[in-house]
């Protein structure tokens, strides 16, 4: 089993779209290991998207990552990191196909409801972002 990280952005937190974007995800399979609501310090935001960080639209995305609580969700399903792109779709909600995630529920390419892992290697990075070995192991385990 693989994991992958999901970030519930301001905008799907604001919009009410949480309960019905974890209804998604789970229904397609996906097991949560961890979830909690959060608000991200501009550190901490400005650490997560450090690829990011010489990119024009940067500063806006610590505003807007900033602006309200998020839900960091551990996700473990086979195929984990590409299942849930599938799931999400593209960044662009007018572009993504019918059914997903963000066609549903997104507004536009900042405000897209979620962020999903692109690889294995960043999935297990992001999800050390936000959860402690501990809090995976313990406060979610199947015994």
């Amino acid at each position: 089993m693989e994991r992958t990280l999901v970030l519930l952005k301001p905008d799907c937190v604001q919009k009410n779209h949480i309960g019905d974007v974890i209804k998604k995800i789970t229904d397609t399979g996906f097991k949560i290991k961890a979830l909690k609501m959060i608000r991200l310090t501009p550190a901490s935001a400005g650490g997560f998207y450090d690829i990011h960080k010489e990119r024009p639209f940067f500063n806006e995305l610590l505003d807007y990552m900033t602006s309200g609580p998020c839900v960091p969700i551990a996700l473990e399903k086979e195929n984990a990191v590409e299942e849930f792109r599938k799931l999400i779709g593209t960044t662009d909600p007018q572009k993504a196909d019918e059914g997903t995630i963000r066609k549903l529920y997104a507004k536009d390419t900042t405000q897209n409801i979620v962020h999903g892992s692109d690889s294995d290697e960043n999935a297990l990075k992001e999800i050390s972002h936000f959860f402690t070995r501990k809090e995976l192991l313990e406060n979610y385990s199947d015994a």
